[in-house]
C-alpha cells in the first residue's frame, strides 16, 4: 500500500535584505553623502564624500562589500584620533 501525500509546504526561503551603499561622512556629517565604489580589476575601494570631497582607498577582496570599505574608513578615523589624544597628553 502507497503512503499517502503530506500537505505541508517547505519553509519559504529567507530573503537577504540588500546592504547600503550611501552613508554619512565622518567629517562634514552629511547624511547619504558617501558613496562607495569597488574596482575588482585593481582590488581597490573607493569612499568618497559628495561635499567635502574626503576620500579613502582600501584593498579588497572577492568578498568585500560596501559597509566594508565604510567600515574600515571609520575605523582608521578612530585610530588616528585616538593616536592624537595620546600624543597632546
Amino acid at each position: 500500500m502507497g503512503k499517502r501525500k503530506s500537505k505541508s509546504k517547505p519553509p519559504p526561503k529567507k530573503r537577504m535584505d540588500k546592504l547600503d551603499t550611501t552613508f554619512t561622512c565622518p567629517f562634514c556629517s552629511s547624511g547619504s553623502s558617501v558613496e562607495c565604489r569597488i574596482d575588482m580589476k585593481n582590488l581597490i575601494g573607493e569612499a568618497n564624500c559628495r561635499f567635502c570631497q574626503e576620500s579613502f582607498s582600501t584593498t579588497v577582496t572577492a568578498l568585500t562589500e560596501a559597509i566594508d570599505i565604510y567600515s574600515e574608513w571609520i575605523d582608521e578615523c578612530e585610530r588616528v584620533n585616538n593616536l592624537e589624544d595620546d600624543d597632546g597628553s
